[in-house]
């Protein structure tokens, strides 16, 4: 079953960091049901420390899911341990190996709590 029911469009900004949403994103969770990420939401995808090891595994991968955790931090529409457990089951139904997945997954709960509700 495809989890992913519409495409994800996007444009990179002018600021060359950020991307907005050209449409209207789903993921079907498992658990939480249809989440929709709205037109015009931006996105860095996934905040990757640019050093070359840890960009390298992990940077290039997963945009639909780092868009949709975004949002969710963004938002706080669900609390950030149920938020960084969509952003892990979207990286799988995306296709991301478990262990890529498993250090995506380490480095938001490592990292990611000065940027939950942040923004």
């Amino acid at each position: 079953m495809n989890r992913f029911p519409e495409p994800l469009q996007a444009e990179l900004q002018t600021d060359r960091k950020t991307w907005r949403l050209l449409a209207p994103f789903s993921y079907l969770d498992p658990e939480q049901g249809r989440l929709t990420v709205p037109p015009g939401f931006e996105t860095d995808f996934a905040s990757v420390p640019r050093l070359p090891v840890i960009f390298d595994l992990v940077g290039a991968y997963g945009h639909a899911a780092a868009a949709l955790h975004d949002w969710l931090y963004r938002t706080c529409l669900l609390p950030r341990e149920d938020a960084d457990r969509v952003f892990f089951n979207a990286l799988r139904s995306s296709g991301i190996a478990r262990w890529r997945a498993w250090l995506m997954w380490g480095g938001v709960r490592v990292g990611g709590a000065s940027r939950y509700g942040a923004g």
